[in-house]
């Protein structure tokens, strides 16, 4: 039960570190917009091509490496998701017997 509290706080303060990360990569270009929880494919670029770098390589490369944050941030929730699982049955057992 206590390597489990341990557990779930390092997972938090990791969580915290993603978000400021992604706060940052959002507050760089105002095309990436506000969203927190999404991945930006959706915001348009100089041209007609989205998805290369032929048209604005400095955002393209910004919204992968903001993606590959948001694709941890959604890893790293998943993980406390199951810990806590776990560590609320551990403490449901506890106070059963």
């Amino acid at each position: 039960m206590f390597f489990g509290t341990i557990t779930m706080l390092i997972l938090y303060l990791i969580l915290k570190y993603i978000l400021s990360w992604i706060t940052y990569f959002n507050n760089l270009d105002p095309r990436l917009g506000d969203s927190t929880w999404r991945w930006s494919y959706d915001y348009h670029v100089i041209g007609e091509r989205d998805i290369s770098d032929l048209d604005d390589k400095d955002f393209i490369r910004l919204r992968r490496k903001k993606n590959k944050i948001i694709t941890l941030m959604y890893s790293v929730v998943m993980i406390m998701f199951i810990a806590s699982m776990s560590l609320l049955s551990k403490i449901l057992l506890f106070f059963t017997s």
